[in-house]
């Protein structure tokens, strides 16, 4: 058995584990514990860009959903929640916020006058070039801890795994 202060934190907490309850396959611990904990560091990093901006994830998200619209940056609330994966309610109160800052403005939707429709400003438009730029920079420096191969590896794996739990779940009835 390793030495304890050999062992990575995930390890240290599955042999005690181990030693605690022996019945349980604490096995999985390894890979979960780990993409948490890398999940946590990952996120740590990028919000560094984002704060440089004055922006929160979500709302560097809402203004990512609508600079890849294409022109003219537009988008219903209720497709911006699809492309960001929160509720309409989250959303809400994430473009009010970017609507305060003057990067974002509403209006009735021309085809439905109780739709509303979420366009970028220009100043919008130009933060998130450069926050988008800068973000792209930071992901680029957090992948090259990796060498070519493991990258590739580890993207072959997570989107597989990602596939499998994103795959709807059969009908029983």
């Amino acid at each position: 058995m390793e030495e304890p202060q050999s062992l990575d934190h995930v390890a240290r907490i599955q042999a005690d584990w181990r030693r605690e309850r022996p019945d349980l396959d604490v096995g999985p611990q390894g890979v979960i514990g780990r993409l948490h904990r890398l999940g946590d560091r990952l996120t740590a990093n990028l919000c560094l860009v984002y704060d440089r901006y004055g922006l929160g994830e979500g709302e560097f998200d809402v203004l990512c959903a609508l600079r890849r619209a294409g022109e003219p940056y537009e988008r219903a609330p209720g497709e911006l929640a699809a492309h960001t994966m929160v509720t309409t309610g989250a959303m809400t109160k994430r473009i009010d916020r970017l609507e305060r800052a003057g990067l974002v403005t509403r209006r009735r939707a021309d085809d439905d006058q109780r739709g509303r429709i979420v366009a970028l400003t220009t100043p919008g438009r130009d933060l998130i070039d450069r926050a988008f730029t800068e973000h792209m920079q930071n992901e680029r420096r957090l992948v090259d801890l990796l060498t070519p191969a493991e990258t590739a590896a580890l993207e072959t794996l997570l989107t597989a795994w990602l596939s499998r739990l994103e795959q709807p779940v059969p009908d029983k009835g």
